[in-house]
C-alpha cells in the first residue's frame, strides 16, 4: 500500500515538473544548440536567448553609447541591415540557418513594401526583427521632429504590414541609419518605447571592399574587444561572401552567439546587474564601484558675501577694520610680528653737496677744436658744430668704409673740404663753449701753425 503511494506521487510530481518545463520552454525562445542543428553536429549554434527591456536600457552599442548589451566575454551578437532583398537576404539565412545562428534584423520600410515575404521569412526563421527607418535617411541628425516621427512611424507601419499587423512579432528595437544619432530622433523613440540600437564593431561591409576585408575587419575587431554587437548588411554580396568564413572563425575561437529579444508581459527581462551594461565594468576591487553616491544637497540660505577688493588683500590698509564691519564678518586677528622702528634705523652717511665752482671752466682757457685733428679734439666739438657722423660721409665714402673711417667728416653744406672748426674762447660772463664760424682754408693753415700762449 504504501508502495503504491509513494509511486503515484513519484508520477505526480513528475508531470508537474514537465509541466512546468513545458511552461518554460512556450515563455522563452529556445536558443538554437549546435548539438541540436540538423545535418551539422558541428555547427556554432546559439548559446543562449538574452531578454531586454528597451525602456530600462533606452540606447546601446559602443560606438556611440556608454552602455552595450549584458554580454560575457566571448559572446557575440549578429546584426543585419537595409533589408529584406531576395537575391543576398535568402543566402544570408540560408548560411545563418545552416549553423543553427539567430540573429537582429532592422528591416528598411520601403524593403519591407517590395518584399513583404522576405519579412515573414525572418520570422519564421526565428529571427528578431526590427525597424531601420521608411526610407534610410541619412539626415536625421538635422531632421526636425515631424520628419523624424514621419520615418520612424512609417517604418513601423510598413514592416507590420508585411506581417498582418501582428505588433508581437515587431521588436521595438531601431538602429538610426548611418548611425547619425542625435537628441531629437533619441528623445522620440525613448517616448515610444523603442530601443536604439548602436554597434560595438562594424565590417565595413558597405564600403567597396574584397570579401576578405570584411572578414579581417570584422575577426579583428571582434578580437580586439572579444564581445559585443557586430554590423553587416544583408543586401551586399560582399557580406554573403565573408559571413561562412566570420562564423567558422568564431567557433574555431570559442565564440559564442546570443540571441536578443525584447521583454513582455509574460517574457521578464533577463536579470542583470548595472556594471554588466558596460563593455568594460569597473571590477570589484576598485572600492569607488560599491561607494554610495554623493547626494544632490539643497543649501537653504543663499546670501553670498561680497566679492574681496585689492584693498582687502593688503593689512597695512587703514579701512580694512571699517570694511570688516560694513560686511559684518569676523575680523581677522592682526599676527603682532616685529615691525622695524624708524628710530632703530642707523643714520646713512652722506657727501657734502659741491660747491657751484667746481663746474666753472676757467676764464683764460683757449678751447679750439679743430676737425682734422685728433679723436679727442672732435670729441670736445659741441653737438651743434657740425652734421652726423653717418650725415658727413658721401656716397663715394660709403662705397669704401675703411677708407671712409679715415677721413674727415665734410661740412654740412658740401663746401669747405676737410675746412677746420674754431671754438672761441669763453668770456667771463659766459663759461660756456662757443663754436666759431667756419674760416677759409688759408686762415686755418695759419692758425694750425700759430703757438699757443
Amino acid at each position: 500500500m504504501i508502495a503504491n503511494v509513494l509511486v503515484m506521487i513519484r508520477k505526480r510530481s513528475r508531470t508537474v515538473i514537465g509541466a512546468a518545463l513545458l511552461g518554460c520552454c512556450f515563455m522563452t525562445p529556445q536558443p538554437a544548440l549546435a548539438a541540436d542543428c540538423a545535418g551539422n553536429p558541428n555547427a556554432l549554434g546559439t548559446s543562449r536567448t538574452l531578454v531586454v527591456d528597451p525602456m530600462e536600457h533606452p540606447r546601446i552599442g559602443t560606438m556611440q553609447y556608454p552602455e552595450t548589451l549584458p554580454l560575457a566575454d566571448h559572446e557575440v551578437v549578429l546584426t543585419f541591415d537595409d533589408g529584406p532583398l531576395p537575391k543576398y537576404s535568402n543566402q544570408v539565412l540560408a548560411i545563418l540557418a545552416s549553423q543553427c545562428v539567430k540573429a537582429t534584423f532592422f528591416t528598411i520600410g520601403s524593403q519591407a513594401r517590395f518584399n513583404p515575404d522576405g519579412v515573414r521569412k525572418l520570422i519564421a526563421a526565428g529571427h528578431t526583427v526590427g525597424t531601420h527607418s521608411q526610407n534610410h535617411p541619412l539626415t536625421m541628425n538635422k531632421m526636425p521632429l515631424e520628419k523624424v516621427r514621419q520615418e520612424v512611424d512609417d517604418g513601423i507601419a510598413s514592416t507590420l504590414a508585411a506581417l498582418n499587423g501582428d505588433k508581437s512579432k515587431l521588436a521595438p528595437f531601431f538602429r538610426i541609419p548611418g548611425l547619425m544619432r542625435a537628441e531629437v530622433p533619441e528623445a522620440y523613440l525613448a517616448s515610444q518605447g523603442i530601443q536604439v540600437w548602436s554597434a560595438d564593431f562594424p565590417a565595413d561591409d558597405w564600403r567597396h571592399v574584397s570579401p576578405q576585408r570584411v572578414y579581417d575587419l570584422a575577426i579583428q575587431r571582434i578580437e580586439a574587444k572579444r564581445k559585443g554587437i557586430l554590423l553587416l548588411h544583408d543586401i551586399q554580396p560582399r557580406t554573403v561572401a565573408a559571413l561562412p568564413r566570420i562564423l567558422a572563425t568564431l567557433k574555431e575561437r570559442g565564440y559564442r552567439i546570443v540571441h536578443v529579444v525584447p521583454a513582455t508581459a509574460d517574457r521578464p527581462a533577463t536579470p542583470t546587474e548595472p556594471q554588466q551594461w558596460f563593455m568594460h565594468p569597473p571590477t570589484e576591487t576598485v572600492a569607488t564601484t560599491r561607494w554610495p553616491r554623493i547626494p544632490n544637497f539643497v543649501f537653504t540660505a543663499t546670501r553670498t558675501l561680497p566679492a574681496p577688493v585689492f584693498a582687502d588683500l593688503d593689512w597695512r590698509d587703514a579701512d580694512i577694520l571699517d570694511h570688516a564691519q560694513r560686511a559684518r564678518i569676523g575680523v581677522a586677528v592682526r599676527t603682532l610680528w616685529p615691525q622695524p622702528q624708524l628710530a632703530q634705523l642707523a643714520a646713512a652717511s652722506t657727501l657734502p653737496v659741491p660747491a657751484a665752482g667746481v663746474f666753472r671752466v676757467p676764464e683764460a682757457l683757449d678751447l679750439t677744436l679743430l676737425a682734422t685733428r685728433s679723436t679727442a679734439s672732435r670729441r670736445l666739438a659741441a653737438p651743434a658744430a657740425g652734421a652726423p657722423r653717418a650725415q658727413a660721409i658721401s656716397a663715394r665714402q660709403v662705397k669704401h668704409p675703411k677708407q671712409a673711417a679715415h677721413q674727415v667728416p665734410a661740412a654740412a653744406d658740401g663746401r669747405g673740404r676737410g675746412a677746420p672748426l674754431q671754438v672761441a674762447p669763453p668770456t667771463a660772463s659766459n663759461a660756456s663753449v662757443h663754436v666759431a664760424k667756419r674760416v677759409p682754408r688759408a686762415e686755418a693753415s695759419a692758425a694750425s701753425k700759430r703757438v699757443p700762449d
